[in-house]
């Protein structure tokens, strides 16, 4: 939750607010859903007969910051994702590219400039701007930096995997894996850590099952989360310190978007099977290649009653109840 002056009507990455820790707002979130609902509802009727809106496009790349250590022959996820932003400086359209925070501090999101359209110069013109945006960023990276577009770093949440190097755990994520400070400094980051476990109760459970041959040891834990001979991780980094490629689309009406809706649902286990990448979590080799459970666990915000676990147990029963 986030409260913030009314900024007019300009849409996107919210810089200026604050955030409200889970204690603040259990106390408002019913209003937040009743006036959430009523809200869409009213845009909803507002534009639902709307037509004619031209179609829009685009894609975002998230990309990798790492740091090569040619001696030791190491390559670390590169804290400085905040400075290369400021090095960037204001949005400017013009450059064919526009760049935005992500999750972790060694992560960095790239954008066209401005959305593409529906003509065939614009499909054409989309690997050129990819090669544009890429050149852009690493021309303000030291002689040791790279830039990967990599969907999970293989040694994410192995020792010590940042440069520079950060202790583990930490009041927001109590993670055995990974640093509080390798969260974003954007306090959207680390408030909606800090809310998924204090809701939850406890921290996010992470179980990927490990690939396994004669070789491969027996996974133990000490956690009570932890399944035995899975690969176990334990905080939101582990899902949205990963990479990918997304695109949004502006369709011209509300029929050709819920039309299009339904033919990505269909389509989109295709391209996840097409586009599996993700075959190593937390230095171990995983019997998935694919992101999706990881990136859903790491936001699994129920509760032990909401998952059926427990047995809720109502404190009070109203009159109403009772009869």
């Amino acid at each position: 939750v986030v409260s913030t002056q009314s900024t007019g009507n300009k849409m996107g990455f919210l810089t200026d607010g604050k955030t409200l820790d889970w204690k603040k707002a259990k106390e408002i979130v019913n209003y937040i859903k009743t006036h959430g609902v009523q809200q869409f509802l009213y845009n909803y009727k507002r534009v639902k007969h709307r037509a004619n809106d031209s179609l829009l496009w685009g894609d975002e790349i998230e990309y990798y910051i790492v740091k090569f250590d040619d001696a030791q022959k190491q390559v670390k996820l590169n804290l400085r994702a905040q400075e290369l932003l400021e090095l960037l400086g204001e949005d400017k359209p013009e450059s064919g590219a526009l760049w935005r925070p992500e999750y972790a501090n060694f992560m960095i999101e790239g954008t066209p400039g401005v959305p593409y359209g529906c003509f065939i110069d614009c499909f054409l013109s989309v690997q050129s701007n990819m090669k544009n945006r890429r050149k852009i960023l690493e021309s303000i990276l030291e002689n040791d930096e790279a830039i990967l577009t990599l969907t999970n770093f293989p040694l994410l949440g192995v020792g010590s995997f940042t440069f520079p190097p950060k202790d583990v755990g930490g009041p927001v994520t109590q993670s055995l894996y990974f640093p509080d400070e390798a969260i974003h400094p954007h306090h959207r980051f680390s408030t909606l850590t800090r809310n998924i476990r204090e809701r939850k109760g406890r921290k996010v459970s992470i179980n990927m099952p490990i690939f396994k041959d004669k070789n491969t040891p027996t996974l133990k834990y000490d956690s009570p989360d932890a399944k035995e001979g899975y690969i176990y991780m334990d905080s939101m980094g582990f899902g949205m310190g990963m990479c990918c490629l997304q695109t949004t689309f502006q369709c011209c009406n509300i029929e050709e978007a819920k039309h299009f809706y339904d033919q990505l649902h269909v389509f989109c286990p295709i391209m996840l099977a097409l586009s599996a990448s993700t075959p190593i979590f937390r230095g171990f080799l995983s019997d998935v290649d694919v992101r999706w459970d990881v990136i859903s666990a790491a936001v699994d915000d129920r509760t032990d009653e909401e998952l059926g676990l427990k047995v809720r147990i109502l404190s009070h029963f109203n009159k109403k109840s009772e009869k």
